[in-house]
């Protein structure tokens, strides 16, 4: 016999009622399903896990490698590149654009100086660039102009 009289077992499960939030997930889900489809990769092309684990496993060493035996003066520029960046965030007050302009600008500066080669050799590819889009800007706005 029990000392203490026990309740009587009466539970009932209720779910709770989906929110709006979850209701335009699950819509976009369903919409975008057909294009999701297309970036997987079919069963026979899909890559092994074990050259995937092989491939991170060689990065991290050899980046473990590198931070183990670093060319001389490298954790000095470092530093400077880092701190560079820690000002740019602090003059950056205000605009969110200016937090994302004024740090990656600076930094990109310190990493100018203390990398010089490399610096031209970005600035070379990234102004080739530039002009190949103002040109085919050019050429959208010139011919939305004649067709007018």
């Amino acid at each position: 016999l029990s000392l203490y009289s026990s309740p009587a077992c009466e539970t009932k499960y209720v779910e709770n009622p989906r929110t709006e939030l979850e209701e335009g997930v699950s819509h976009l889900r369903h919409v975008m399903e057909p294009y999701t489809a297309w970036c997987q990769l079919p069963q026979e092309v899909s890559c092994p896990v074990g050259l995937t684990a092989a491939l991170c496993s060689d990065f991290f060493s050899e980046g473990y490698e590198f931070l183990q035996n670093p060319p001389a003066g490298f954790y000095p520029r470092l530093g400077v590149i880092g701190f560079a960046g820690i000002i740019g965030l602090f003059l950056a007050r205000g605009s969110k654009i200016k937090k994302l302009v004024y740090p990656t600008g600076l930094m990109a500066l310190g990493a100018s100086m203390y990398y010089p080669q490399q610096a031209v050799a970005i600035a070379q590819v990234a102004g080739t660039h530039l002009y190949d889009w103002s040109l085919q800007g050019y050429i959208a706005v010139e011919s939305l102009w004649k067709d007018n």
